[in-house]
């Protein structure tokens, strides 16, 4: 193999969209994708970016990514916020998403985050061996809210 980690650029984002999909497919929620392909490069790379991604090659053939954005705590203050982070399935179990992984973490230290947040589900064992392999806090009390763009709208 020859991986290659690099910063995404807006031409990666029709390829991120499709690992978008593959990971809302695994985690059993494929028709809660609906951002478009315009609105996720506006959000990347628009007058107002709001992400940043890392995403890992194979021979330049994109097989895995990582989106993170700055979250601000009120109680911990600035942190690395992981949204979304899949290698293809199957490229899985070769070491690769440990490169990724470990290269958000860098950027977390190198801005001097006061840590990094992200989500897993409860279900997803392989995700959550992983995560553990790093000592990770996995916390069970909060839950998640949220609103849709059509709920915001009847305010």
């Amino acid at each position: 193999m020859n991986i290659n980690i690099r910063v995404a650029t807006q031409q990666d984002c029709p390829r991120l969209l499709e690992l978008i999909h593959e990971l809302a497919l695994y985690e059993k929620a494929p028709e809660e994708v609906t951002v478009t392909l315009a609105e996720f490069e506006d959000a990347g790379f628009g007058s107002n970016p709001v992400w940043n991604a890392f995403v890992v090659e194979n021979d330049q053939l994109i097989i895995g990514f990582a989106l993170y954005y700055t979250r601000y705590s009120t109680w911990k203050g600035c942190r690395l916020y992981l949204e979304d982070f899949i290698v293809t399935e199957s490229y899985r179990g070769k070491g690769i998403g440990k490169l990724l992984f470990e290269r958000v973490m860098k950027e977390a230290k190198d801005k001097n985050f006061n840590g990094m947040n992200w989500q897993v589900l409860d279900w997803n064992e392989p995700a959550i061996n992983f995560y553990k392999k790093y000592d990770a806090q996995l916390e069970a009390e909060w839950l998640n809210g949220s609103f849709s763009k059509e709920q915001i709208s009847k305010v």
